[in-house]
């Protein structure tokens, strides 16, 4: 799957059977189509540090805090001099997803955020800068004068991380840095917990500002929760914001227990999607979870083997595509799960990141149909308003091996899309 972006050949999928539509036209004048996130830009610095590391700061396993800045740089220094460091990337979960975005759709994605008004050679936003995806807009970025954010994934002997943030000058975004024409072309706006934490930031302004220009104009609002202990401490906050705003929500099941304080994570999604229109739960060593809306009249029964848990044959529809719910004449709720890819890599070197590169497949998929209906508005395709291109079953397949690929390797962030082979997946994926 390798569009929007640069074409190889003039067809996106075979056109052998006789209800395909061939694609002729030329697609270099179809209008833009790309994701737009408003995020903390951040360095991300992973150390590998004792259990007690941890306790000497008041730092409890497993959560993220924000620690003042000359805090972070104590911490920064220790860390150095024990030789705890073993990379530096630029990261923040808004900046990750949208350059995985951007590399496996080969195409425009568009930042908001904060950067420093000066950047010399060798320091942090320099970094930022030479190792995000040349893809993503960068200029609508505002600059603002102090240093960049950073953010400490610590990961302690047993695998578990654990989050230390320094603000720097992340939150000092203005709302009338939010360019409403960008927002209301997008294919989708994606926002965080994160940017939401404190009301006294200019971020928070931003971002609900963000938010309206989206539900004004009708663009999906995808909303990552984060981390559990923000969720757990702002719960109704967060409630009422993703029922007024939310359209798709992306989490692992923490996260979501948090949110609903239900421990089953079928039970948990089924009761989320009261207040979202598509789900995208990861379940760590359990693989993931696709979970949201259809129509009745649109429903496709899965040729798969029917699965029951807490839901019987939960997944009997998922080789649907998914719909909002306010574009569904009888909403059906819909779930679909996947183990972890080859059952996980041999040798997991870091976890951070990995939902954000499952988000990102998502995306890939949603701004895929949005694509696709623009060039070819007559496609069985688009028979219905449709969120995604594809089967919730297929995404899943996706989502699960971008995340892989992340797993694999040391940062966050796709260095190159998916291998060649896998571009283009078997006939079925666009048949579903």
């Amino acid at each position: 799957m390798r569009f929007p972006g640069s074409r190889k050949s003039k067809h996106y999928f075979p056109i052998s059977e006789k209800e395909r539509v061939r694609l002729d036209q030329d697609s270099n004048g179809v209008k833009d189509t790309y994701i737009v996130g408003v995020d903390q830009l951040l360095v991300d610095i992973e150390a590998h540090v004792e259990d007690s590391f941890l306790s000497d700061f008041g730092i409890h396993k497993g959560e993220s805090v924000v620690f003042k800045d000359d805090l972070v740089e104590e911490i920064y220094h220790i860390l150095k001099n024990n030789n705890s460091i073993k990379g530096e990337y630029p990261g923040g979960a808004i900046g990750n997803t949208l350059h995985n975005y951007s590399i496996l759709a080969d195409d425009r994605s568009v930042a908001f955020g904060t950067i420093c008004g000066q950047i010399s050679v060798g320091d942090y936003a320099f970094k930022y800068v030479s190792n995000t995806c040349s893809k993503i807009d960068l200029s609508y970025l505002t600059p603002v004068e102090g240093k960049m954010g950073r953010a400490f994934c610590l990961v302690t002997p047993d695998g578990e991380r654990s989050f230390v943030i320094g603000k720097g000058i992340m939150n000092q975004l203005p709302k009338e840095a939010i360019i409403e024409e960008v927002v209301a072309q997008s294919s989708g706006l994606l926002l965080s917990s994160y940017l939401l934490r404190d009301e006294s930031c200019p971020m928070y302004y931003a971002a609900i500002q963000a938010a309206n220009f989206a539900q004004a104009h009708n663009v999906p609002v995808i909303f990552s929760l984060g981390t559990s202990n923000l969720i757990a401490e702002k719960r109704e906050f967060f409630k009422t914001f993703i029922q007024k705003y939310v359209n798709i929500i992306a989490c692992n099941n923490s996260e979501l227990h948090a949110l609903t304080k239900m421990e089953d994570p079928l039970l948990s999604a089924q009761e989320t999607l009261n207040i979202c229109d598509l789900i995208l739960l990861t379940v760590g060593a359990r693989g993931l979870y696709l979970c949201g809306y259809s129509d009745k009249d649109k429903l496709r029964i899965t040729k798969d083997k029917m699965h029951s848990k807490s839901i019987a044959e939960y997944n009997m529809y998922e080789y649907s595509r998914a719909m909002l719910k306010q574009n569904c004449k009888n909403p059906v709720k819909i779930y679909s799960h996947i183990n972890p890819y080859m059952g996980g890599p041999a040798e997991i070197k870091n976890t951070n990141g990995a939902g954000d590169a499952a988000l990102s497949a998502l995306l890939h998929d949603i701004a895929s149909n949005q694509f696709h209906k623009l060039l070819v508005s007559n496609s069985p395709k688009h028979s219905s308003e449709f969120l995604t291109y594809s089967s919730i079953h297929q995404i899943c397949k996706y989502s699960n091996r971008v995340s892989y690929a992340v797993l694999s390797c040391n940062s966050p962030r796709l260095s190159r899309g998916l291998p060649e082979k896998e571009d283009c997946l078997e006939e079925s994926y666009w048949a579903l």
